[in-house]
């Protein structure tokens, strides 16, 4: 046995009073979990304290909390490592955040979590005729969409999103997630629709902001920026959806900017995402961005050097070669690292390759989706 320090925050919005601090030191292995420390203080201090929790064995997703300001399943963070993140040992639980709290670390996620789920239709719409039997899948197509199936819906993304603490409307990386779910199912008819959808909505697939803060909080590796990313990749490359949000054409502005100036230019990014200084529609945008301009110029982080001239282009000249290259394929290369393989055995010599080329790499779920 060994004792940790527990600090909760409590909050009854019932009862008017503020939220507040509460400490108790529990007795238990290094190795049991932070939801297991809860639940002592709970029977042994007050049986007050609020927490959700089920399986204990991170597969519900019930038990989402912060634990020393990360996300995270408080049944799947060991006492040990928890208490060694912090500086004095202190294991500090709150509730997750982007949620209204209903009590103590138990949050309303009916009002945001669930309610942004129903909003992707999170359901397969099928194709006509139905089959007279199962629908048959190729397996690059599950494959495709086993990442966002891993899914445990536990809010953990949600929670640290920086795009719905600045924006609530933001539909949200666990919704997009699920969205993609469907989108890349060939058995769902459809996909287009989708797609149209998510990225006309300002609050859709490209209000995302590319923090990363999502797949670090998952705990599962469903990486939901990534199934962001491929949404929009759908939506551009595949279905050429210019959306009014001008997201497409902002994309693709940043790769234009990019293999024309070697590092990105940002001085041209506005101006060529509403097609060029010259064009009306950059007037109203360029009139709205002084007062950053002047704020960069006053900070020093520009200069009308760099503003004005574009230092990198001789520098890089060579790197639109590769774009050349890339943009010359035949079909676009992506690939799904999250898993990869076949149930049968691999060629001898080869044991432990699981992609469809034998001589690929095992991959794992931290691993990126796409790359």
């Amino acid at each position: 046995m060994a004792e940790f320090t527990l600090k909760l925050r409590r909050y009854d919005p019932e009862s008017g009073q503020p939220p507040y601090w509460d400490e108790h030191t529990i007795d238990l292995e290094p190795h049991r979990s932070v939801l297991e420390g809860i639940l002592q203080a709970k029977a042994r201090f007050d049986g007050s304290i609020g927490i959700r929790c089920s399986c204990r064995a991170a597969i519900c997703g019930s038990c989402g909390v912060r634990i020393n300001g990360q996300p995270g399943l408080a049944c799947h963070t060991h006492l040990d490592k928890a208490s060694s993140s912090a500086a004095d040992g202190t294991i500090v639980v709150e509730p997750m955040g982007n949620m209204p709290v209903i009590k103590d670390l138990i949050v309303d996620m009916d009002a945001v979590h669930w309610k942004k789920i129903q909003r992707v239709t999170p359901w397969l719409i099928n194709k006509e005729p139905i089959p007279e039997r199962e629908y048959i899948v190729p397996h690059e197509n599950m494959v495709d969409v086993t990442q966002p199936m891993a899914c445990i819906q536990c809010g953990a993304c949600v929670s640290d999103c920086l795009s719905m603490e600045v924006d609530p409307l933001f539909i949200g990386p666990a919704a997009l997630a699920k969205a993609y779910r469907f989108v890349g199912d060939p058995r769902d008819a459809q996909q287009q629709a989708r797609l149209h959808d998510l990225a006309e909505d300002p609050a859709g697939l490209y209000d995302c902001t590319h923090c990363f803060k999502c797949i670090d909080a998952c705990p599962k590796g469903v990486a939901p920026m990534s199934q962001i990313m491929r949404l929009r990749r759908r939506a551009g490359s595949d279905h050429h959806i210019v959306d009014r949000n001008n997201g497409y054409r902002h994309e693709h502005e940043f790769v234009t900017n990019i293999r024309k100036n070697g590092l990105l230019h940002e001085a041209d990014l506005l101006a060529g995402s509403y097609g060029g200084k010259f064009n009306p529609r950059f007037v109203p945008e360029a009139i709205d961005s002084l007062p950053i301009v002047v704020a960069a110029l006053m900070r020093r982080k520009m200069t009308p050097g760099k503003a004005l001239l574009h230092p990198h282009r001789r520098q890089y000249k060579d790197l639109r070669d590769y774009f050349d290259k890339i943009e010359g394929r035949d079909k676009r290369l992506e690939l799904n690292l999250y898993i990869s393989g076949y149930d049968e055995e691999a060629p001898s010599g080869e044991q432990g390759a699981t992609a469809s080329d034998p001589g690929e790499p095992r991959s794992t779920p931290e691993e990126s989706p796409s790359r």
